[in-house]
């Protein structure tokens, strides 16, 4: 049952009071009488009232100024008020009590249905308004508390995130460290030659699958990266060509080993693109490596390039198990896995798609997939803006063999991981370096001050004294102000190599260490 709403009825002649009492009574509202403005002037200020009924002609204060005084209040701007008037009032007038806030106008006599019908009709707008009112701010309240739940989920999320970048960065470093000496070791290995085949199969199923642990990590964190927009592309014009050699030179050998056949349609000249050779090489990179994952043997893998004065396309397809309708939209999603015994078999953390889409798109480009369905296959198009006009450039010092030997340096290796230190002591000492080996940031500091080394190769996570304060009192020596700080860690995080530069280090390299890249690195800074 609703309650009941408060109707003022003002006039000097109580008659007047007892006869609208009289008419309005079957309304069933809660009738208050006011003989004055003043009083009636009381009554508002205690009550709330939907409707106020008032005589137009009274003393000291008119129906005109009280209306006005009324409506100049904010509690009643929703209060309908209702003129009345024994004589004729002219239109001005009309127009005046308007402008003081009533909503109407009765002259008299009153006809009591007109009366009550209008009063009827005030109320119960009054009453829906006070209900669309508090069905307002019920709302507010509700969107108040949705929108500190959802500010609060926000935060946790936000935790979550960081809280799994976190344990991605820390993943990755647990894993590199052992993963370090394993393909350090690799690599002597293949230097120290051996005529005995099961010891050379050996050696390459410990180097692919250290290489393929090695790439799964990485796109981990890369993954991690662009989540988060912290990824950031070394974009220069280069030959595509360059890209697919350095795609092809990480895929051969699991294509090889997949037992896949692999051909190429590449067209002689160059074309040019704006693009990072290593992010660009790794769409391709994981491309091939699907193709090879997802074909039996025997199977058959196509790159071909195609090309127009605007846009370069690279077609790579195999004759694998297909995509079905139903996952061909969901596979660049993360973490997507095809619904397939034979995909499943196959393993693999299903981020590669992903990583090809965003990083194509990074570069201005676009990746489609298409298949006839399970069982015929699949083709993956990437398209490229092509960069127009240019001619190949000159070959120069970047481009020297691999197997071109550098001036012999003296260099010390730093690490707790005595395995890692190890193998990477050795490796340098058969590429003709003097090597010195440390195994905390103390040995490290009393060694190099004997032993005065061109290069330091130091870890970073170390016991007692971390990399970063190891190089900042390396630096604080005369000896050191020159020496080639170089950081070995499994720590790969842009905020790691941040710190590594402001520590004093004149490089940044992720373990396993990539030897071909600190031998280039060693080409362009002078012993």
């Amino acid at each position: 049952m609703s309650l009941k709403t408060n109707i003022l009825m003002v006039d000097d002649q109580p008659s007047k009071l007892l006869s609208y009492e009289t008419i309005l009574g079957s309304l069933g509202e809660n009738l208050i009488r006011a003989t004055s403005s003043r009083e009636a002037l009381n009554v508002l200020l205690k009550h709330e009232v939907a409707v106020v009924l008032m005589d137009v002609c009274m003393p000291d204060v008119d129906g005109f100024e009280l209306a006005s005084m009324i409506r100049q209040h904010p509690r009643y701007q929703r209060t309908a008020i209702i003129l009345i008037s024994a004589i004729h009032l002219a239109d001005v007038d009309r127009i005046k009590g308007y402008e003081a806030g009533a909503v109407d106008y009765l002259p008299v006599p009153v006809i009591p249905e007109i009366l009550r019908a209008k009063v009827s009709v005030f109320v119960e707008l009054y009453r829906k308004t006070r209900e669309l009112e508090n069905l307002n701010l019920v709302l507010e309240e509700r969107v108040t508390e949705r929108t500190a739940d959802l500010a609060a989920l926000a935060a946790r999320l936000q935790e979550a995130d960081r809280r799994k970048d976190q344990f991605l960065a820390t993943l990755a470093h647990e894993l590199r460290n052992p993963l370090a000496p394993i393909a350090t070791a690799v690599k002597i290995l293949q230097r120290k030659a051996t005529e005995d085949p099961d010891i050379q199969t050996a050696q390459k199923i410990i180097d692919r699958q250290s290489m393929h642990l090695t790439r799964l990590v990485g796109d981990l964190l890369d993954l991690s990266r662009i989540s988060r927009n912290r990824l950031e592309l070394r974009r220069e014009c280069t030959d595509l060509t360059t890209v697919i050699t350095a795609a092809l030179e990480t895929s051969r050998p699991v294509i090889e080993q997949s037992g896949q056949e692999l051909t190429l349609s590449v067209p002689p000249d160059p074309i040019f693109v704006d693009a990072d050779v290593v992010r660009l090489s790794q769409v391709f990179t994981n491309l091939l490596n699907n193709g090879a994952k997802f074909s039996k043997r025997g199977g058959r893998i196509t790159l071909a390039v195609e090309s127009d004065t605007e846009t370069v396309l690279v077609r790579i397809a195999d004759t694998g198990i297909g995509i079905s309708a139903e996952h061909i939209g969901h596979i660049y999603e993360p973490f997507y896995q095809l619904d397939s015994s034979r995909a499943k078999a196959q393993g693999g953390l299903g981020i590669g798609l992903t990583l090809v889409w965003q990083l194509v798109e990074m570069h201005g480009g676009t990746v489609t997939a298409t298949s006839a369905g399970p069982d015929c296959g699949s083709e993956f198009v990437v398209r490229l803006p092509r960069v127009k006009n240019l001619e190949a450039p000159e070959s120069g010092e970047g481009n020297r063999p691999e197997n071109q030997s550098d001036s012999a340096r003296r260099i010390l290796v730093v690490d707790d991981n005595h395995d890692s230190a190890d193998a990477v002591s050795l490796i340098l000492q058969l590429e003709g370096h003097s090597v010195k080996t440390a195994y905390s940031g103390d040995d490290a500091l009393t060694l190099a001050e004997e032993f005065k080394p061109d290069a330091v190769l130091l870890d970073i996570g170390m016991p007692r004294l971390s990399g970063y304060e190891v190089a900042q009192r390396m630096r604080n020596q005369p000896w050191g102000k020159d020496v080639l700080l170089i950081a070995q860690t499994g720590w790969g995080q842009e905020d790691d190599v941040r710190q590594c530069r402001e520590a004093g280090f004149n490089h940044h390299f992720t373990k396993p260490i990539d030897f071909q890249k600190l031998r280039a690195f060693f080409v362009t800074t002078t012993a």
